[in-house]
């Protein structure tokens, strides 16, 4: 079971998920939760820290560290968003503190990590993300089952319907009906492609015609510039060139927009926790300086930065679950 979804049904279980977020009307962003703590800065910090790891992450890494660094000018925090496959060998390698991921890391990157350090990486989750379907602002295209977006990306199709080529497949008579689909996507470095291959193709492979894009805004601007394109990426991503479709998991079902209340909700089909992994040994504590930044992380402050940002903020109770490793015993 993922993260994600264990942290979520056991704060359901007992009723502790209380969202106090008040999400306002259409795209204007939502406010945080009230009980979140506020950050308070302590004394001597001071250092370097490195973060490889997700594209997806890159922009609230910045900003994050952007604002660590007002607390604490003696710090130098550098940040690399190649991909979310980057973060487990720079955590490895001791190349970088910070390993940010858009997706849960693997078995085999998980086993890696074990047999060099001998414990496993703690992942701290940061955030919540819909993972958007995206097609240009003038597509009149307003929504999708999972299995049509199967079968306009995917060469097995594992949802079941037959291969989608064009636009009139998707809704007849439009202007583009005689247009073919043009997708745009992530490389497999990225955890965006992973997840969505796991979750939108069931598992399934890419279409080769898939243009391979280097990072989420990159795949947004080509959409922008193509009216018959269609791509994913993070929300935090969207732009006024581009619309995000409403998605339901089946034909029958109800379709839902990538919001705030519908990821909450777990009405929108590719919600996802967004994760900063960390080398930390068992029983003992996190440097100071990285300590502290995922403390900043979690406060309502930082959680302020993620709508910012686009994304959605973690309600006080996930957060408080995401601070229990760096309270553990012996910190």
């Amino acid at each position: 079971m993922r993260l994600f979804d264990a942290v979520w049904k056991k704060c359901a279980l007992i009723g502790l998920l209380v969202v106090t977020v008040s999400v306002m009307a259409g795209d204007r962003p939502m406010e945080v939760d009230g009980d979140l703590p506020q950050y308070e800065k302590v004394s001597g910090i001071s250092g370097n820290i490195s973060s490889v790891g997700s594209d997806t992450l890159n922009n609230l890494m910045a900003l994050w560290s952007e604002g660590f660094r007002k607390k604490y000018p003696n710090v130098n925090l550098q940040v690399e968003g190649k991909g979310s496959s980057t973060a487990p060998p720079a955590l490895i390698e001791g190349n970088s503190q910070l390993g940010p991921m858009s997706r849960p890391m693997k078995a085999e990157e998980m086993e890696a990590f074990e047999k060099k350090m001998g414990y496993k990486p703690t992942a701290i989750g940061v955030a919540l993300d819909a993972l958007a379907v995206f097609v240009h602002k003038d597509n009149p295209v307003e929504e999708m089952t999972l299995q049509q977006v199967d079968a306009i990306f995917s060469k097995t199709r594992k949802g079941g319907l037959d291969e989608i080529k064009t636009w009139g497949q998707v809704k007849e008579g439009m202007e583009l009906s005689d247009h073919p689909v043009s997708l745009y996507g992530r490389n497999s470095a990225s955890g965006t492609y992973g997840y969505f291959k796991k979750h939108a193709l069931f598992k399934g492979d890419y279409k080769s015609q898939v243009k391979e894009q280097p990072g989420s805004s990159s795949v947004v601007m080509a959409i922008t510039e193509d009216l018959a394109g269609i791509g994913y990426s993070g929300i935090g991503y969207k732009t006024s060139g581009v619309k995000t479709l409403k998605l339901s998991k089946k034909a029958g079902e109800s379709a839902y927009d990538a919001t705030a209340a519908n990821v909450l909700d777990k009405k929108y089909p590719l919600g996802r926790m967004l994760y900063v992994y960390v080398n930390k040994e068992p029983n003992k504590p996190l440097p100071a300086v990285v300590d502290q930044f995922l403390r900043y992380v979690l406060s309502k402050e930082g959680q302020e930065v993620v709508v910012k940002s686009g994304y959605i903020p973690l309600p006080a109770k996930i957060a408080g679950k995401q601070l229990a490793p760096l309270n553990a015993a012996g910190i």
